[in-house]
C-alpha cells in the first residue's frame, strides 16, 4: 500500500500520520465537494427509500436524510473520518488545529484493479498432454 500526499504546511511526521490513516481508513476523496453528485444523489435515494419505510412525516423523513448523508459524508472523505490515531478528533479538526491543508491524495496498492484469469486445472493439463 502506497500513498502519495500534497499537503500545505505541516511536517514530515504529520504528513507520515495522515498518509497512514489514509493507507488504512481509504477515503474517497479529500472533503465533501470531492464527492461525485452522482453518488450523491444514488445515496440520498437509497437513504431516502429507508427513511419513508418508518412512515414518518415528510419534513422529517428529509431531516433524517441529511442527518445520514453528513454521516456518510464522514466515513468517505478524508476531513471527516476519525483520526486513527485519536478517535476523539477527525482528520480535518486535526489539521486545521495545526494550520495545515490536504490538497490531495492518492491511494495505490499492488495487485489492486488486476483480475485473476480463471482456468480449469484439468482443462489445462489434458491441453498440455494433447499437446505433447
Amino acid at each position: 500500500i502506497g500513498v502519495l500526499i500534497e499537503m500545505r504546511g505541516g511536517d514530515d511526521v504529520l504528513a507520515r500520520d495522515v498518509a497512514m490513516h489514509i493507507a488504512a481508513s481509504r477515503p474517497a476523496c479529500v472533503d465533501e465537494a470531492g464527492v461525485s453528485p452522482a453518488l450523491i444523489e444514488q445515496e440520498r435515494g437509497i437513504l431516502r427509500a429507508q427513511a419513508e419505510q418508518s412512515g414518518k412525516p415528510p419534513e422529517i423523513i428529509e431531516k433524517m436524510v441529511e442527518g445520514r448523508l453528513r454521516k456518510f459524508f464522514s466515513e468517505v472523505t478524508l476531513l471527516g473520518q476519525p483520526f486513527v490515531k485519536d478517535l476523539d478528533q477527525s482528520v480535518g479538526k486535526l489539521l486545521k488545529g495545526k494550520g495545515v491543508s490536504v490538497t490531495r491524495f492518492c491511494r495505490f496498492e499492488v495487485g489492486e484493479g488486476i483480475e485473476k484469469k480463471t482456468e480449469n486445472f484439468a482443462e489445462e493439463v489434458m491441453s498440455q498432454v494433447r499437446g505433447s
